[in-house]
């Protein structure tokens, strides 16, 4: 099975451009044993809806947390309305996209490099091809003109990891509290996928080591490519490594 990186085209066909704000999200924090003050961009799971809550505690998802202990009680607290065994980092995005959005949207649209939304034709299309593990949440952007289109976030799961060829030989080991990595993703050109950690029941999905790194399955590549949606998005051939 072949793996691609799904891309931005420099200059797409559509103008659709949207902000990425989100409902809730676990809060930032500074790790009490390595010091690092960090949270994540990319993660995201707009299915995981609080509004069950009291209004207090929706509150406390976002932000900062100085208190790394609540922090750890945030995250339990939405564990079980996560997708099962994801991890859940610090800034971790939760609920529907939200923001403002304008312009013509195409089928696919990746305006963010993490972020992939779909028009709902285009979705159900590809998921009638087979194609497995395509989820998408209806976000809650706002037009100002009259109706607009139905955009679907893809709620991509962190599957696979890179290969040790393509890292620092002398990376430091993830901080044993926190477990943030401190090193840096490779270039795009020098990424390798291990062969043996690739997922065989998702065609579309984020690398768990890199999370703003959008995965695609050879058989994605061809369903777009046969319906025609690859107007907006590019893919690029990663080199897989066993």
């Amino acid at each position: 099975m072949r793996f691609y990186s799904v891309q931005g085209v420099p200059d797409p066909r559509y103008s659709g451009e949207h902000t990425d704000a989100r409902k809730w999200s676990l809060p930032g924090i500074q790790c009490p044993a390595c010091q690092a003050i960090w949270s994540t961009a990319a993660d995201a799971y707009p299915s995981v809806d609080l509004s069950q809550m009291p209004v207090d505690e929706q509150k406390k998802y976002g932000g900062f947390q100085e208190d790394y202990a609540e922090f750890e009680r945030l995250r339990e607290q939405v564990r079980s309305l996560a997708p099962p065994g994801v991890h859940l980092w610090p800034g971790t995005g939760l609920g529907p996209m939200t923001g403002s959005a304008q312009g013509e949207f195409g089928p696919l649209t990746l305006a963010h490099p993490w972020n992939l939304l779909m028009r709902r034709e285009p979705l159900e299309h590809l998921q009638a091809e087979g194609l497995r593990g395509l989820k998408g949440c209806r976000t809650q952007l706002r037009f100002r003109k009259k109706n607009p289109p139905e955009l679907l976030e893809m709620e991509l799961l962190p599957r696979g990891h890179v290969h040790p060829d393509c890292l620092p030989p002398d990376r430091p080991a993830p901080c044993p509290k926190c477990e943030r990595k401190g090193w840096k993703r490779p270039p795009e050109e020098e990424l390798i996928l291990d062969a043996a950690t690739l997922p065989q029941d998702q065609d579309l999905f984020r690398l768990e080591d890199f999370l703003t790194s959008v995965i695609c399955t050879e058989r994605f590549v061809q369903a777009v490519r046969r319906l025609g949606y690859e107007q907006d998005i590019a893919f690029r051939e990663l080199p897989v490594r066993g």
